[in-house]
């Protein structure tokens, strides 16, 4: 991976974090809190997993196991 991709990916990550605070939002004043809820939670969950695969990656390139070029 190159750092570029690494960058675009964490931009995206953040992005669908905050998507997902949005989808929240709008769900509560559109279905209730109930669907709001279950709405927001997919979304929120692949960001944060994408979040973690990052911090992985950065960690392991860090070590020198993995590099990212």
């Amino acid at each position: 991976m190159k750092r570029e991709g690494f960058v675009k990916l964490a931009v995206i990550a953040f992005g669908i974090v905050f998507v997902s605070f949005g989808i929240r939002g709008v769900g509560q004043i559109i279905f209730g809190l109930e669907v709001a809820r279950l709405l927001s939670v997919p979304v929120a969950i692949a960001g944060f997993l994408l979040l973690v695969y990052l911090f992985v990656r950065a960690t392991l390139d860090a070590v020198g196991v993995w590099e990212v070029h």
